[in-house]
């Protein structure tokens, strides 16, 4: 009968919020996940339900997610997501909302390596960058670069239509809205498929847009065209990162709005219902034990996973049942490495003359994806990147943990590793069907729409959808969801 006791209270709780009419806000939102997404979706709920919503925040680990720093040698590095393009717009607000600071750029030359020699080298010259482009690839980077802007000008919409308070419940719903059909197809054709039909060259996407999708989403060409032209376009834009680490933007937005952070790891949702309404029971697990609340409107803003049993998140009481939201995710590991580059691996015996600090790779060496020398999150007007010859820090980017015998192949000599190892992207392919951000009246899946793309950004996107559909709903607002011809009604409002 105790335990009946908090199902009764909510439940009298909810009928009192109904009896005082329709335009009565939620009392409780649940929010599961402090990363990017839920960070910025306890922001965008806040934003649209006013301050008197309280809004509890449940947090397994650390908050930031894959925003996360490791520490090396009494300096923090970014072991998580690095930059972010000059086109996240939401993200640049959230940099100015909360007073941060763009980190200063400290710039290095990149190159691709093909397993015994480099591909493609930047120099210090644009013009010659170009010219070696062409020489090698005729104008297979313009068409490329045609591409990814079209693209991108389309997928820019979302900024106007969330402006005016429009809201999907589903992916395919949103891409439609963007792009119509193009978009939506471009989830099921790849990304050489795709350039090739553009008239981009095999050698090409062998050579330089698979490097790119390898350091982005450790996939290959074969990865769905949408998402890889979003990762195309963060390469050929200028980009960013916060000083003092990406990961203040989330603790920064959950200090703003407030939001009640439980550390603790939610167990299982249930729906309960009166009067029409439904009532959600959301339990978790910490170290003090297990235990329950309730809730009008639970948002989960975590992936997950088929093969991680540490997302083993179930839902009870749906009719009919929610079973369709987990799928597979991409492995990745993160080395920072404090130490001695082996520059004679990359055919430079004298380290003095190694000029890259950022290698790429192609299918081969399959070891790793990506080899940084990277600078800290905090950096002095003063400070220099190392030279080659130098000890500096390291960030490898690959599919397993590295043995040693493959450290030692890239390093003359180390003093340290440390290591993060991260579900960093869904598998593109594992899953047949884009999955919906509604998957009950009040109970939302934000982190549906890294099934179209994947990045800082478009969680950022995904937070602003969900608080709309949830808001929209809440309020009957209909006409505010799901609608076609957005272009036009946008034209027209203004």
């Amino acid at each position: 009968m105790a335990r009946a006791a908090p199902l009764l209270a909510a439940l009298n709780a909810l009928l009192a919020a109904a009896a005082a009419g329709g335009d009565a806000p939620p009392g409780k939102i649940a929010v599961v996940g402090a990363g990017i997404g839920g960070s910025a979706v306890a922001h965008f709920l806040q934003q649209h339900f006013g301050p008197r919503v309280q809004i509890d925040v449940y947090e397994k680990g650390t908050v930031g997610g894959r925003l996360a720093t490791i520490s090396v040698n009494k300096q923090h590095y970014e072991s998580g997501a690095a930059s972010f393009h000059s086109l996240s717009l939401h993200m640049q607000d959230f940099v100015k909302l909360l007073g941060l600071r763009h980190r200063r750029e400290v710039v290095g030359r990149s190159a691709i390596f093909g397993g015994e020699h480099f591909v493609l080298e930047e120099t210090d010259w644009y013009l010659l960058n170009l010219f070696r482009l062409w020489w090698h690839y005729g104008i297979s980077f313009l068409r490329l670069q045609m591409w990814v802007e079209e693209v991108m000008e389309k997928f820019m919409r979302i900024y106007k239509y969330q402006a005016h308070g429009y809201a999907f419940s589903g992916v395919e719903e949103l891409l439609y809205s963007l792009g119509e059909a193009t978009f939506v197809n471009m989830t099921q054709h790849s990304v050489a498929e795709s350039l090739l039909q553009v008239g981009v060259t095999q050698r090409f996407i062998d050579d330089v847009v698979s490097a790119v999708l390898r350091a982005s989403y450790g996939q290959s060409a074969a990865m769905p065209a949408f998402a890889g032209a979003m990762s195309l376009a963060g390469a050929q834009g200028s980009l960013w990162s916060v000083e003092g680490g990406n990961k203040l933007v989330c603790s920064g937005l959950l200090k703003l709005t407030k939001a009640n952070v439980i550390h603790a790891a939610v167990t299982s949702v249930t729906l309960h219902s009166t009067e029409g309404k439904a009532l959600y029971q959301v339990a978790y697990e910490n170290e003090v034990g297990n235990s329950s609340d309730f809730y009008d409107i639970v948002v989960i803003a975590t992936p997950l996973h088929l093969d991680n049993s540490s997302s083993n998140l179930t839902f009870a009481g749906f009719h009919p049942p929610i079973d369709d939201v987990q799928g597979s995710f991409q492995p990745t590991v993160v080395s920072l490495v404090h130490g001695y580059l082996n520059s004679s691996y990359f055919g430079f015996p004298d380290p003095k003359l190694f000029p890259f600090a950022n290698i790429l790779t192609t299918d081969f060496p399959s070891f790793f994806c990506t080899l940084d020398n990277i600078c800290p999150v905090n950096i002095s007007a003063s400070f220099r990147r190392k030279q080659p010859q130098e000890a500096a820090v390291w960030r490898v980017q690959s599919p397993k943990p590295l043995f040693r015998t493959q450290l030692k192949t890239l390093f003359r000599s180390y003093y340290s590793v440390q290591i993060a190892e991260w579900q960093a992207h869904p598998l593109y392919g594992s899953r047949p069907i884009l999955p919906r951000f509604a998957l009950h009246d009040q109970l939302f899946y934000l982190n549906a729409l890294e099934w179209a793309a994947s990045s800082v950004e478009v969680m950022a996107v995904a937070a602003k959808n969900v608080a709309l559909l949830a808001y929209n709903r809440w309020y009957q607002d209909l006409d505010k969801i799901d609608q076609k011809d957005l272009m036009h009604k946008v034209k027209t409002e203004l």
